[in-house]
């Protein structure tokens, strides 16, 4: 039986990438889909953030003497990209999504409306949030943490390279321990650096759990919607 009612799922832009450098990766993108595909039919409503990281990374050199805005910007357009790609991967599943963009694009997304965006989860659509929150100087994280609030989600589930908060760099330092759980505070206090400092505040001041869990696990999207022990809880 399912854990939740809804949750806001945060993938990595890199985690569409497959293992590449940067780019899409389209049988990765299949294989998330097809997970994702697997909750919703549970019935489990979904909301997803998308990062930008893999497509942002490509231009990267060109963005280091930019306007931190103008740079902002388009990292915001490149989770656009990505929303998209995981939007159409599920469409051809036969699930529904709405794509709902922070900047408004009218001939490529809808825009974000926080009732409109409640109304696609009650009829079991799937809404991918794009483009942050469309200011500058605010990540993904934060703008997963916003939507998370808006939208009355139960958790945020935040899928990354590892299994869960380490007390340092598990991929660096062989003998990082691994917290099953671990508070805002502590977090905080540590210099964690699962989630920026602003998201994990607003996840704290709001009392919405966090559950950090490897995305590579083949599964793990499913085992975490049903409550099972994958990763670490922060709460």
């Amino acid at each position: 039986m399912a854990a939740y009612k809804r949750v806001l799922l945060k993938l990595s832009g890199e985690a569409l990438a497959g293992g590449e450098a940067f780019g899409i990766h389209a049988e990765r993108v299949k294989s998330l889909a097809r997970e994702v595909a697997d909750v919703a039919a549970a019935g489990i409503q979904i909301g997803v953030v998308v990062g930008g990281g893999n497509i942002f990374r490509g231009v990267a050199a060109a963005a280091q003497n930019m306007d931190r805005v103008t740079a902002d910007h388009m990292g915001m357009l490149a989770t656009v990209i990505n929303s998209l790609a995981l939007s159409d991967a599920l469409e051809q599943m036969g699930v529904p999504t709405r794509v709902m963009s922070a900047i408004e694009m009218h001939q490529v997304a809808e825009p974000y409306i926080r009732r409109r965006a409640i109304r696609h989860l009650e009829k079991g659509r799937i809404a991918i949030f794009a483009a942050g929150t469309s200011n500058p100087y605010f990540s993904t994280d934060t703008a997963a943490t916003l939507r998370a609030l808006e939208i009355k989600a139960e958790l945020i589930a935040k899928g990354t390279r590892v299994d869960g908060v380490y007390d340092k760099d598990p991929l660096k330092f062989p003998g990082a321990v691994r917290f099953a759980e671990i508070s805002y505070l502590e977090v905080l206090s540590r210099g964690l650096g699962v989630m920026d400092a602003t998201a994990i505040a607003m996840c704290r001041d709001n009392r919405l759990p966090v559950l950090v869990f490897n995305l590579n696990t083949t599964g793990n999207i499913m085992r975490m919607s049903m409550g099972e022990a994958v990763g670490t809880l922060i709460h």
